[in-house]
């Protein structure tokens, strides 16, 4: 839903506690902030965590915020703030943008060996709940997004039910 005009609209970049100095390096760029900028977000916060590779393009222009830090005690409040988040496709950082309603930009990690994430997004994706790339495609997946700040239409995330338990009820009992 696009914020009031005026209204701080941020965009959280996270890669929980991991590395992932490949989407960190791509976005850190001026067309970034302009992108960005241009399509009604006012800041943009990004979570490195364990990487080697620090922002140095990056920066704050004008009224547009940039903040790098390495990690948060909890991201629950940055996504809670954020117009978008663009994260790992960690499951934990995954499910609890998901919950949150907060439009979701995934970027899968293609270095990473037995790669699950792509599988992750892709289900994601095809039930509407999230869109995804790769950190090369990064700036094409926020170009797509809307002019207003919204992120882009989506479903919303239904968890389901965990029928575990009544699972084991019917084996054991």
């Amino acid at each position: 839903m696009p914020r009031s005009p005026g209204e701080s609209n941020p965009v959280f970049v996270t890669v929980g506690t991991t590395s992932f100095d490949a989407l960190i390096e791509a976005l850190d760029s001026e067309r970034t902030v302009k992108v960005l900028e241009q399509r009604g977000f006012t800041e943009l916060t990004l979570q490195i965590g364990r990487g080697t590779y620090a922002p140095t393009t990056l920066r704050t222009r004008g009224a547009f915020k940039v903040r790098v830090v390495e990690y948060l005690p909890s991201i629950e409040r940055e996504i809670a703030r954020a117009g978008l988040v663009i994260s790992h496709a960690g499951a934990g950082s995954v499910f609890e943008t998901l919950r949150s309603g907060t439009p979701l930009l995934v970027v899968v990690n293609e270095r990473l060996m037995d790669n699950h994430q792509v599988e992750l997004a892709e289900e994601l994706a095809e039930r509407g709940c999230l869109r995804w790339c790769v950190a090369d495609g990064i700036f094409g997946a926020i170009e797509a997004l809307e002019l207003d700040g919204s992120g882009f239409a989506r479903k919303a995330y239904d968890p389901g039910e965990c029928s575990i338990k009544e699972r084991l009820e019917e084996l054991l009992f």
